[in-house]
């Protein structure tokens, strides 16, 4: 009787740790790579987020910080913060699919895929190409809608589409045929999401810039009747089209699109939104009327209240201090940044603050100040909030070569201008003393 116990308790074990395995093997044959942890490569269980925006699982990222790191260890950029914030979208989504993948396992197989619950809102590949092919002669929102559900799922999904003969061809011929305001803004989301896939930038590129059809006048209707997705997403896909001078050209001279893009990055709070037009700003901005054009819109302001702020991001302080280093390269953009002292005490106030990025595009905007056009007016502004002290550590720090040397030309203009104010305050105070 106790023989018969035993073996069947033994049974049952057997079994269900073999249905335990299956559910395991299967789990990571099909898991998403967005639900994996960078550290481990397993399936978070806590996914939490560091200030860089990188997502770990919690024991994972504590285990790396109690080992002293103070570094991402995807991005490799050192931690001004070592807090974390719990992902709770990204656990909700990772309990959704694990319950519903694990509560009936299929069979495992070669053609494996997702429980059947979650089949009405992922298509396969052979479905998602007919869709494409399909979405151009009647617009559907629903159909759109499952092309972003499937490029966003996985890798290989966003590689299928960016490699299928169709793929990118089609979705471009969508954008200009589409009266659908929804189907238009889901077209642009699967393109920018596809967008960093080998080859996609440089289609694009072909197709929408040297097509006879004037796309970039849909991106300004984008711009002004879209989403705010779909204009992140218009901003994305404009930078990546910008390789060349001629495509830049193109971009910027391109009535009324470069102010949107400034707009974007002035009237919203979102700071993907302040990022990715920032981004594109810098991509398209490369010509000396480009950069005229953005100081006649106020970007010397927008920016310089960014970096005076404590509110804003990582990423948008870099892409804030990168936009004023690249419009201090131009007369116009420099007399506009020493105008505003507040811009100027941005600067200063963000070397060594935020990221090695940053400090350096800030050493760079003081250099073409008070170096280059020897302006006397922004000197005093960074003599006022300690500058030669900050200049000083970021010259110490692991900063390059370049940026070292522009740091010794800014001491020494600094400090002669210092001494000068010290001895012209000294004389003005002894001038009434008489000798004996």
């Amino acid at each position: 009787m106790v023989g018969d116990k035993t073996t069947t308790t033994t049974a049952i074990g057997r079994s269900t740790n073999a249905a335990f395995k299956r559910d395991e093997l299967y789990l990571n044959l099909t898991v998403p790579n967005l639900f994996r942890c960078p550290i481990s490569m397993d399936v978070m269980k806590s996914p939490v987020s560091l200030c860089t925006g990188v997502t770990y699982d919690r024991t994972s990222i504590q285990a790396w910080l109690s080992q002293g790191h103070n570094t991402c260890p995807a991005t490799m950029q050192v931690l001004p913060s070592t807090d974390f914030t719990p992902n709770l979208t990204l656990r909700r989504l990772i309990h959704l699919y694990v319950h519903h993948t694990t509560s009936s396992p299929p069979e495992l197989s070669p053609n494996s895929s997702l429980s059947s619950s979650l089949r009405n809102s992922l298509i396969s590949q052979s479905e998602a190409l007919e869709l494409i092919k399909n979405l151009s002669s009647g617009d559907t929102a629903s159909s759109a809608t499952k092309l972003i559900e499937f490029v966003r799922f996985s890798e290989e999904n966003r590689r299928f589409v960016a490699n299928s003969a169709v793929g990118v061809s089609n979705l471009v011929e969508i954008l200009r045929t589409s009266e659908e305001t929804q189907v238009s803004d889901q077209i642009l989301l699967v393109l920018e999401i596809i967008s960093p896939e080998n080859g996609v930038k440089e289609l694009l590129n072909e197709k929408i810039l040297k097509s006879d059809f004037d796309y970039l006048s849909k991106f300004f209707w984008f711009f002004r009747k879209g989403s705010l997705s779909s204009r992140i997403a218009s901003a994305k896909i404009l930078e990546s089209i910008a390789s060349d001078a001629d495509s830049q050209r193109k971009i910027a001279e391109k009535q009324g699109l470069l102010f949107e893009l400034y707009k974007l990055s002035n009237e919203e709070t979102d700071s993907s939104a302040v990022e990715a037009s920032l981004s594109a700003l810098i991509a398209v901005s490369t010509s000396k009327t480009a950069k005229k054009e953005l100081v006649r819109f106020g970007i010397v302001k927008t920016v310089g209240e960014i970096l005076s702020g404590s509110e804003a991001a990582r990423p948008v302080i870099e892409k804030a201090a990168e936009v004023l280093a690249s419009v201090a390269t131009c007369t116009d953009g420099r007399a506009a940044i020493s105008e505003d002292e507040g811009c100027i005490m941005g600067v200063v106030k963000r070397l060594m603050k935020c990221s090695g990025v940053a400090t350096e595009h800030g050493i760079v905007v003081l250099w073409s100040l008070c170096c280059l056009a020897r302006d006397r007016t922004a000197q005093e502004a960074v003599l006022k909030v300690n500058g030669v002290t900050k200049v000083l550590l970021v010259m110490q720090s692991d900063c390059s070569a370049g940026v070292r040397e522009m740091c010794g030309d800014l001491v020494k203009v600094l400090r002669v201008k210092n001494s000068k104010s010290c001895l012209a305050s000294y004389e003005t105070r002894t001038t009434h003393i008489m000798p004996y």
